[in-house]
């Protein structure tokens, strides 16, 4: 037996990586049904996040996407997504790692996670927190869908 403990938000927060990374999937065979759409808030800072460098001087700390009408070369894999969408008429391609990801959002059903951007890729991913001013309820709101481990973390 180790002394480690059991790091349950690290676990926690791979698995809820692994609903955006299956929704992509699921969106690359068979596309967006409904009114479903996504909007994706990343850490440009990441050091396995690609943008074009107007848009990282754009948006030097976060930038959101939305994954609706207009996307292509939708590529999924375990480790990142890649996408190409248009940027004031240019179509430009960015590349994701999905420790990256700060927030995930399907407002079609109001749906939400957030997450916080490990930029260290030998840490294990921190936990998963709601924060105030996202488009998500909060978490005691009746028919909330967010996910926010914080009152279960030792402070």
């Amino acid at each position: 037996m180790t002394d480690t403990a059991i790091q349950y938000d690290a676990m926690v927060q791979m698995a809820l990586l692994s609903v955006v990374r299956d929704v992509l999937k699921r969106t690359i065979a068979e596309g967006l049904p409904g009114e479903h759409h996504f909007y994706i808030t990343f850490s440009t800072n990441h050091p396995n996040v690609s943008i074009p460098p107007y848009l990282k001087e754009r948006y030097p700390e976060e930038m959101t996407i939305v994954i609706q009408n207009q996307y292509s070369d939708l590529l999924v894999d375990d480790s990142h997504f890649e996408i190409s969408l248009s940027f004031n008429g240019k179509l430009e391609h960015l590349s994701i790692a999905f420790p990256a990801l700060q927030g995930f959002f399907d407002p079609s059903v109001d749906f939400g996670l957030h997450f916080h951007a490990d930029e260290d890729e030998e840490a294990l991913p921190p936990i998963v927190e709601e924060t105030p001013g996202t488009p998500a309820k909060s978490a005691d709101d009746e028919g909330d869908n967010v996910v926010a481990l914080d009152l279960f973390r030792k402070k």
